[in-house]
């Protein structure tokens, strides 16, 4: 179901506990164009090269996301000398991280010369904030339905404050060139159960959809 104007994939978490390779051909037959991991790069599979300066004691250079670490003593330093040594990643920042606003977001990349984001628009919506306003900073680009205090909603809940529309719009003032992924997750031992990720990240594609025509 290609040819809009971005590529649409599916975050992998989306998928779990399937295998890397079985959820890219799961991703395909859905019609996602790729699948979004943390992790790891298949040229067999419709990965993405990704890498992550906090997975390993050794930072990975490359292309690739990471979420900022958690909020807390020292963390702030510690995130800036990670980024610093893998130039390339994109941090992801997330309402719990050390980085969680547009202002921390400026402030880090002042700290990493050249440090560039995924936006996703369901972390944004948690910690209360617009991520048409973030768009200026993004490489990479995550969907999701989200409100303060909650980053993971159904795309038709009427609570939600993500306006989908007014971000593909913002995307096309500013000439984005990268990808959009769709992200639903189970994740319960870190609080964020749900019960069809599957399901959820279909629908929003569905809705997204009409939007890159």
């Amino acid at each position: 179901m290609g040819g809009g104007r971005y590529a649409l994939g599916v975050v992998g978490f989306a998928f779990a506990p399937l295998p890397a390779a079985e959820a890219s051909v799961r991703a395909s037959e859905l019609g996602f164009e790729f699948i979004d991991p943390l992790v790891g790069t298949d040229p067999s599979t419709l990965k993405l090269p990704v890498g992550c300066p906090a997975s390993d004691p050794k930072p990975v250079p490359g292309w690739g996301f990471c979420p900022a670490p958690r909020d807390g003593p020292g963390r702030w330093e510690a995130t800036v000398e990670q980024f610093r040594a893998a130039p390339g990643c994109l941090m992801e920042p997330w309402a719990g991280a050390c980085v969680n606003s547009l202002e921390t977001m400026q402030a880090v990349a002042q700290e990493v010369p050249g440090l560039r984001f995924l936006v996703d628009t369901g972390h944004v919506a948690a910690w209360g904030g617009d991520p048409v306003e973030l768009l200026d900073y993004a490489d990479h680009v995550q969907l999701r339905q989200g409100k303060p205090g909650q980053g993971q909603l159904h795309v038709d809940d009427p609570t939600g404050t993500v306006d989908f529309a007014a971000v593909i719009r913002r995307l096309d003032a500013i000439g984005y060139r990268g990808k959009l992924a769709v992200e639903y997750f189970s994740l319960p031992d870190l609080g964020w159960p749900l019960e069809d990720p599957v399901g959820w990240s279909v629908d929003l594609a569905a809705h997204v959809r009409p939007l890159l025509v």
